[in-house]
């Protein structure tokens, strides 16, 4: 009995370590986003799985129109974003997104190869090789927070605030219906040393017409945010994703003068070039339709914008120790991604394979024939000569 009653126990305690960890998943939010912390309201869960974000920058003034994705069953949501200096902001246009991303998606090519696969004739098979292949202000007094503006934009609640002391920061957003976590007044030291800014935005939607009813809960891609702050270097802030609980994964459309790339992967996985290039703005979002591409993608002391598409992951955000720094590459070397398609190399049809085994048969065939009449004419015996006629002769007349 004492072996067994300590087996059972063994399970027991099994048991319920696992529920405990259960409870304890379901229990605490996810939050974080690249630009900072995103926290929900009530002990409610939001996740956000992916940011992307449109940057222009001319080398004076910084723009960032930015678009989380999230999923959970908050209804009401805050995070910050710090900024260099200060910072004007209104609604962007989600449009935009699913442009560019037409515009960086990978272009279809074909890739003919010669010889037949399965699938081909003569061959027989269900595939038909048809494979593919990816590829600023003036800081506030000391101890206090300046409020610089307060709006209402849209579904957003956005505070643009200056402050010399996170602590006193924190406080204040706290008290105005910002929840936000403790943590992040450690996080924040580092950007009030700098003296910068910060964008506090705290989305609550409405509830639906015809009362009663609760509100919608934060699920897909949000309103995006447009940004504008004057900056002398292409900085993405990113040092607050730290604060995140699960993995985080970034999108980076980039507008500069020239292909800008990472300083440095800031303790994510290794950027990934999805494009570079400069793109053709003249295409048009369709009647009654602006989607905005066409201003971010406007020339740049008068030369034609280049845009760097940069996808990043960050399987560990703990791991992030910076802001994201961009800057130019050594040369304004294009890309794209492309799906290939594998055809059977032919001409009006015909496999080039089999015209060109045809075309060796015949020309086997030829040399065949050639040689079989030489061989036969040098068996065929020699004709032998005649008898001489005799030479006439001709009388004096």
């Amino acid at each position: 009995m004492g072996v067994r009653g300590a087996w059972w126990d063994r399970v027991l305690r099994l048991l319920l370590a696992v529920v405990s960890i259960q409870v304890l998943m379901v229990a605490q939010p996810a939050w974080a986003c690249g630009c900072g912390a995103a926290v929900p309201a009530g002990g409610r869960t939001l996740t956000v799985g992916q940011e992307t974000s449109v940057v222009r920058w001319d080398g004076r003034v910084e723009e960032i129109d930015m678009q989380l994705t999230v999923s959970g069953d908050a209804e009401q949501a805050a995070w910050i974003m710090p900024v260099p200096s200060r910072a004007s902001v209104t609604l962007g246009n989600s449009a935009m997104f699913d442009e560019l991303e037409h515009v960086v998606a990978p272009v279809e090519r074909v890739r003919h190869y010669f010889w037949p696969k399965s699938g081909d004739w003569p061959f027989s098979g269900d595939s038909g090789g048809g494979e593919k292949s990816a590829r600023a202000g003036a800081p506030p007094g000391a101890g206090g927070v300046e409020v610089v503006g307060r709006e209402r934009l849209g579904p957003f609640d956005v505070a643009r605030l200056a402050a010399d002391n996170p602590q006193v920061l924190g406080s204040w957003l706290t008290q105005n219906g910002f929840h936000l976590p403790a943590a992040l007044t450690t996080a924040l030291e580092p950007y009030v040393r700098q003296h910068w800014e910060y964008v506090a935005i705290r989305l609550a939607p409405e509830a639906p017409a015809g009362g009663g009813a609760r509100p919608t809960t934060l699920r897909g891609s949000l309103d995006p945010l447009h940004l504008s702050f004057a900056s002398e270097r292409l900085v993405y802030p990113m040092r607050l994703s730290q604060l995140a609980k699960v993995p985080q994964h970034l999108r980076l459309y980039v507008v500069a003068a020239h292909r800008m790339q990472p300083r440095s992967d800031i303790g994510g996985a290794p950027p990934e070039v999805l494009y570079a290039g400069r793109p053709d703005t003249g295409r048009s979002a369709g009647p009654g339709q602006s989607t905005g591409i066409a201003d971010r993608l406007a020339p740049i002391d008068g030369k034609p914008a280049f845009l760097t598409a940069i996808d990043q992951n960050f399987p560990t955000p703990a791991r992030i120790v910076d802001d994201h720094e961009l800057h130019p590459t050594a040369r304004d070397d294009g890309y794209q991604r492309a799906d290939y398609r594998d055809e059977l190399l032919t001409v009006a049809g015909i496999p080039v394979w089999l015209l060109s085994v045809l075309g060796a048969l015949v020309v086997l065939l030829v040399a065949v024939l050639v040689w079989r009449r030489r061989r036969i004419a040098r068996r065929r015996p020699p004709i032998a000569p005649g008898p001489i006629p005799p030479r006439p002769t001709y009388a004096p007349s």
